[in-house]
């Protein structure tokens, strides 16, 4: 297992989502464990929908999930000589032969077969072409394809490292085409030189591509070149079983980072959808990558529950160093408009830290983490006019005005002197802090919830905390 090289090819039509970046997460930690080789690949070919602006985001999400890879980014769309050489192998081998069919003539003999409800495989009519027929294409001006002769009866066995024995009736295949009449390779035929030229041991991959593995496979076997280990990994639904998509929340990986989710709660929560080890939910990357393997991951189909991630999440940012979470929380001030940039830059990081602090057992995402700065650090935040109709009575108002006198001396203007300074106040009024805690905090805040009382009004500031009371 030491020569263990595994890839991760995506192709540049979308963002990279949370299937994808589990695929990818997979690779990463079996050539982790095995110390192995992990290598970044584009799978480009298809000129119309290829989005060549989504590379670097493919790239900065993966970048950004920790999992780095070893060799590449390569492109196949930089490798067509390389796929014609091939190609031009098999066909000097009597392995592969010329189409001439021209893409008319093959839709109509795919509407024949469809209209007598038959599959619509390619006949062979160029397996066997004469001389005569091939000159008389070429003086037509045809530009050949070249197509794979297959065999024409038997099964093809795919012993998948994640699903076990899986069979195919050669009966279902036709002889495919492997490149192109405009040179360009197919993706079963590029995806297979690439993997042989770069040493592929192990294809770890969605299930939606076993059925191209035996077309895979046959290449393989026309090439001579031992088969890698197939493991293909299964899909990722929604908890309604359909697949997982926009309707559903967030599906690609920046969408989860610009919610404020964690890389590490991420990763962990990725690598849970349809690995276990035992009953143990939370994995350092050291134990994922220690502890993981092809033969735990589930055949069946993942869930995506995301208030597992959410859950997952708020331990990660119970655990993480405050100091860490709160130069992550600065970029999320200016995200949500609580402050500019150059007001978020200047909060003292101390300031930060001791809001990371006092809200994080409650906070599940860097945005719920932000959100009281909104109220802590500006006077731009909005009441809850439930709270305010229950809490801000008359009587309470003028506890509050009371208390504002009281707290203007306090010196220093820390959670334990403001404390003992309100709980004299409301023990000379004949009060009890239950009595005023509330309408206070609505007062100081717009809402009933919230860290702790006194906690919160030493960060709000002394002159903020008395002028709140006294409006």
């Amino acid at each position: 297992m030491n020569s263990v090289r595994v890839r991760f090819a995506p192709s540049p039509t979308g963002e990279l989502h949370v299937g994808g970046a589990r695929t990818a997460l997979f690779n990463w930690l079996f050539a982790r464990k095995h110390k192995g080789v992990f290598i970044l690949r584009f799978e480009d070919t298809d000129v119309e929908r290829n989005r060549p602006e989504l590379i670097e985001p493919i790239l900065e999400s993966l970048r950004w999930l920790g999992l780095l890879w070893d060799e590449g980014p390569y492109f196949q769309s930089q490798r067509f000589s390389l796929y014609r050489e091939w190609a031009d192998r098999l066909l000097n081998e009597g392995k592969a032969y010329k189409c001439y069919c021209t893409p008319e003539e093959l839709e109509q003999k795919r509407q024949r077969a469809l209209a007598a409800k038959q599959k619509p495989l390619y006949d062979g009519r160029c397996r066997h072409l004469s001389s005569h027929d091939e000159e008389r294409f070429i003086r037509e001006g045809r530009q050949p394809a070249l197509r794979l002769k297959i065999p024409e009866s038997g099964t093809i066995v795919v012993n998948d490292a994640i699903r076990g024995r899986v069979e195919f009736d050669l009966a279902e295949l036709d002889d495919f085409i492997i490149l192109r009449s405009d040179g360009r390779p197919t993706y079963n035929f590029a995806v297979v030189v690439d993997d042989i030229t770069m040493g592929i041991t192990h294809v770890i991959r969605a299930d939606e591509h076993l059925n191209n593995t035996p077309k895979q496979m046959l290449i393989y076997q026309a090439f001579g070149h031992p088969l890698p280990i197939f493991a293909h990994v299964p899909m990722v639904l929604a908890k309604d079983r359909s697949k997982l998509s926009k309707r559903h929340g967030a599906t690609a990986v920046f969408e989860f980072r610009d919610r404020g989710i964690l890389p590490e709660a991420l990763v962990n929560y990725l690598a849970r959808l349809g690995w276990s080890y035992g009953n143990q939910e939370i994995f350092s990357r050291e134990e994922l990558i220690e502890k993981f393997s092809l033969e735990a991951v589930h055949p069946s189909a993942a869930i995506f529950d995301e208030e597992k991630l959410l859950w997952l999440n708020q331990h990660y940012l119970k655990t993480s160093d405050p100091k860490d979470l709160s130069e992550l929380v600065r970029p999320f001030l200016i995200k949500l408009g609580i402050l500019s940039e150059a007001e978020a830059n200047a909060v003292p990081s101390e300031k930060l830290v001791q809001m990371v602090m006092l809200f994080r057992e409650r906070a599940r995402t860097l945005v719920e983490l932000a959100e009281p700065a909104r109220y802590l650090l500006t006077d731009n935040f909005s009441y809850d006019p439930e709270a305010v109709q229950k809490f801000l009575t008359p009587e309470k108002i003028a506890l509050l005005e009371g208390l504002a006198g009281a707290l203007a001396a306090v010196e220093p203007f820390t959670a334990a002197e403001v404390e003992r300074v309100t709980r004299a106040y409301l023990d000379s009024q004949g009060k009890a802090l239950k009595d005023l805690a509330q309408p206070c905090r609505v007062a100081l805040t717009g809402r009933t919830t919230g860290a702790g009382l006194f906690e919160t009004m030493e960060l709000i500031g002394r002159e903020r905390v008395i002028a709140r009371l006294r409006r």
